[in-house]
């Protein structure tokens, strides 16, 4: 069904609804109608990495972490994962008659906020700091997700438009002031090709952007819907709406807040906010137009669905494939594609699985199962923390495992015994040959709105890049009682080690928050079962000193676009078991508003591996400051030792212009240099000059 038919069928549906009737659904619980076979239905589910909140499900790595792949079509696999899970899910739950929250086929992802500041807790849930890449990951997971046939298999949504990147603590007041130039540079072109993904819904941001509540925003509303041609659903962030009347004193009146949010285009309403419709429209602030219009887009949805269909599409999914074997295959995959290794030590990495020696695993999430989920997340059936995963790999090695410390023991009674665990985990390590150091943090310390603030969190958000104090005591302690210690940190961020514990340990692994199965692959690339290939998708700073105030959404001095000063590790950095060597680049086509490269790559290593191609762009232009380099295109490919392969890089010249100080996107006046590697752009990178046609 094309979205034209479906909104003919929408609108005759509508068209029986009595005006009360047609404001009851636009209340994210939707009420049945019975009088016209209208089920109820609950808009409101999450898949930010796994069906979530609704029992058992594939558990896969948390967004910054699949991020790192810098793999988008093994994204829209796992999109499509997914969604698989969610039909079956939802085939189960229609059965029973069950249509509660987090049951439907409406998911609340992906956010596609730009993780501009390492200590916003949410930003774990975003792809990166980059518009490019955060595009690419949200138009392969947007596509996985709603499919390809007829009717959509789930919809995706993107969130939150726009601006949206902490602070967490006054995210229901907050006024984001955003310049045009860094608005349409880095905030908004992914939700712009989101659009073009043809996304089923957009959220609408608790903030203000530059003194528009988001979810009443015309300035936002008319790019959506007039400029970009979006023809999905708007949906406020929940309480969002509540929160241009209590928190931004934006209206006199809830009533009047309702009107404002209806009539900018916002059709429905994650709260209770448009309860104040009826008043609104008996008073005159709504018309019936306006309300009948609203309704028409969201059965649009809800007709693409096929929920009104006689045989539902996609039906005969079974509830077997929750958690399947197939699943877990592609989970372990992403788990390995997304792990970022920092150091590596002489080549200490890879281990020999046959080694007979003693391994201690010791930190807060050596065992830890928080540490694998992330947020927004489902359970799953199976986890294999990191200690289980070191037990299965290393099968001949004598394994020992010892807490260390707590994820966050500052201030915590001693009756809990924290302030015991110091020894317990040094006396692990100093009887090891060699120590894997588990630290990090979970979602009870980084995430969304906690609620409350400490020394190292406020309200979900960081204070600092440092580990928490405990963490890093025990961290400078096991450095010193072995002499042979792997780091692995688990967080969504990056993570402050302190230069004593970087420097001595033998080898450094990013996790993010990898999924269920992500001690697995932990284990695996330490025993070198594969070759690491993810990257970076955020630049790690190296002190708190050098980031700018969190609540300045100036990006300059700001990620790696901008950043005036040289990092501790840089975006698109992750270290391999391997080499690449990049040849013969050249520019295939130069035609409408695409540009095609092509460059051999070379695996001059030793073992097979993954390589993440990655072109950046540099041009000046005399009008207007640009970025420093701009990623523009990126390449998966496995490449075995010795072999040679082709990337072809594809480039929209969208990502090729430079942006005035108006926002508007102009051709560059000079030439263009795009840079072919598989790191930010360095000596070894090969070059190519182009000029835009």
């Amino acid at each position: 069904m094309n979205y034209n038919e479906a909104k003919i069928k929408a609108k005759n549906i509508v068209s029986q609804m009595t005006a009360d009737e047609k404001l009851s659904q636009l209340l994210y619980e939707s009420p049945a109608i019975e009088r016209l076979n209208i089920s109820a239905y609950n808009w409101w589910n999450e898949a930010c990495h796994g069906v979530a909140r609704s029992g058992v499900a594939t558990v896969f790595p948390q967004s910054i972490g699949m991020a790192a792949s810098f793999n988008p079509p093994l994204i829209k696999e796992v999109a499509e994962a997914i969604s698989t899970e969610a039909r079956a899910k939802y085939n189960k739950s229609v059965f029973h008659g069950d249509r509660d929250i987090y049951k439907g086929l409406t998911f609340w992802a992906p956010n596609i906020n730009i993780f501009r500041d390492p200590r916003w807790g949410r930003g774990q849930e975003t792809c990166g700091e980059d518009p490019f890449l955060t595009s690419q990951i949200a138009k392969s997971y947007i596509t996985g997700l709603q499919g390809d046939g007829e009717f959509f298999k789930a919809t995706a949504c993107a969130k939150h438009f726009a601006a949206h990147s902490g602070p967490e603590g006054k995210r229901h007041s907050f006024d984001a002031k955003v310049s045009k130039k860094d608005l349409f540079e880095t905030y908004l072109p992914a939700f712009e090709k989101a659009v073009e993904a043809n996304v089923a819904g957009f959220m609408g941001a608790y903030n203000r952007l530059n003194g528009e509540p988001c979810c009443a925003s015309g300035f936002l509303m008319d790019l959506l819907r007039n400029k970009w041609g979006f023809e999905g659903y708007f949906v406020s962030d929940c309480g969002a709406i509540n929160d241009i009347f209590e928190g931004h004193k934006y209206a006199a009146t809830e009533e009047e807040v309702a009107a404002a949010a209806l009539n900018a285009g916002c059709e429905l309403n994650c709260g209770c906010a448009y309860l104040e419709l009826k008043d609104a429209f008996r008073h005159g602030l709504v018309s019936e137009e306006k309300i009948t219009a609203a309704a028409e887009r969201l059965f649009t949805i809800r007709v693409m669905l096929g929920e009104f269909e006689e045989e539902r599409p996609y039906g005969d999914i079974p509830y077997s494939v929750v958690c399947c074997d197939e699943h877990k295959k592609l989970n372990l995959k992403v788990a390995e594609e997304t792990l970022v290794l920092l150091e590596n030590k002489n080549s200490f990495l890879p281990l020999d699985k046959s080694t007979d020696l003693k391994i201690a695993v010791v930190g807060p999430n050596a065992m830890s199962r928080l540490a694998l989920e992330g947020n927004y997340n489902g359970h799953a059936d199976e986890y294999i923390t990191v200690a289980d995963g070191i037990r299965r790999v290393f099968t001949e090695a004598k394994v020992s495992v010892a807490d260390g410390a707590a994820i966050n023991g500052s201030g915590q009674p001693r009756w809990n015994d924290f302030g015991e665990l110091l020894s317990e985990g040094v006396s692990a390590a100093e009887e090891a040959d060699i120590t894997v150091l588990c630290l990090g943090l979970d979602r009870t310390i980084e995430g969304e709105d906690l609620g409350y603030g400490n020394e190292f969190t406020n309200c979900g958000d960081r204070v600092s890049m440092a580990l928490p104090a405990n963490q890093q005591k025990l961290a400078e302690a096991v450095i010193e009682a072995c002499e042979n210690v792997i780091v692995v940190v688990l967080c969504g961020s990056c993570a402050d080690l302190g230069d004593k514990v970087r420097e001595k340990a033998k080898a450094v692994i990013h996790g993010w928050y990898p999924g269920a199965l992500g001690g697995l692959a932990i284990a695996r690339l330490i025993a070198g079962e594969f070759s690491p290939s993810g990257k970076l998708p955020i630049t790690f700073y190296r002190t708190d000193d050098e980031l700018p105030d969190f609540e300045n959404y100036s990006l300059e001095n700001r990620t790696y676009r901008f950043l005036n000063h040289k990092p501790l590790y840089p975006f698109g950095y992750g270290l391999s078991y391997t080499s690449f060597e990049f040849n013969n680049p050249v520019v295939k086509e130069n035609n409408g508003e695409t540009v095609i490269c092509t460059a051999d790559v070379t695996n001059t290593g030793d073992c097979d591996s993954a390589a993440k191609v990655q072109c950046y762009a540099h041009f000046e232009d005399s009008r207007v400051s640009t970025p420093h380099f701009q990623l523009c295109a990126v390449a998966p490919l496995f490449i075995k030792k010795g072999e040679t392969k082709k990337a072809e890089l594809i480039i929209d010249k969208f990502w090729l212009k430079a942006v005035l100080e108006s926002g508007e996107r102009v051709t560059p006046d000079g030439e263009i240099t795009l840079f072919i590697g598989d790191c930010q752009p360095e000596e070894n990178n090969k070059t190519i000059k182009i000029a835009l046609r």
